[in-house]
């Protein structure tokens, strides 16, 4: 069975047809194809898939896309309109980044995360990024680009 479904997507409206069990990242990837948002594990483990969904890290991978009616969603599309977030700038400079795989969901969780503690300590930084699997950067980088994200948004 189909549907339409109606999201807010990275701040416009969007309506989509749908199968009643089409998931989020599949609807983002295929039909949006916003393609920003992995595919990696399908069982919630990755953290890839991970977007906003009113402003929380959700896993796009585990959500039906009928569920997000009417919700708004952030791609890491969605992130910065005019360029790189700072949190994408500081993952860059500190080195956060290596094949990028996992970045987008590393960003939209540091994203929130600094939206709701302006001053994260490390710990509490890597407590946010528990979700999020990454082979290739040992986490250290990312952490300090996380930290020099917060620097840079307190000095404003």
């Amino acid at each position: 069975m189909t549907r339409m479904l109606r999201l807010r997507l990275n701040g416009r409206e969007h309506r989509f047809e749908i199968q009643d069990n089409a998931l989020l990242l599949n609807v983002i990837r295929e039909e949006a194809e916003l393609t920003g948002t992995k595919y990696a594990c399908g069982i919630g483990e990755c953290g890839a898939c991970t977007v906003l969904l009113d402003g929380e890290p959700a896993l796009s991978c585990l959500i039906l896309a009928a569920d997000a009616e009417g919700r708004e969603v952030t791609t890491i599309e969605g992130i910065a309109a005019g360029g790189l977030a700072d949190t994408q700038e500081s993952l860059l400079e500190e080195g956060g980044v290596q094949c990028g795989y996992c970045t987008p969901g590393i960003v939209l969780v540091s994203e929130a995360l600094l939206k709701e503690n302006r001053t994260p300590t490390e710990s509490e930084i890597r407590e946010a990024l528990k979700g999020n699997l990454c082979r290739c950067t040992g986490y250290t980088n990312i952490v300090k680009g996380i930290m020099a994200a917060a620097d840079k948004r307190s000095k404003r």
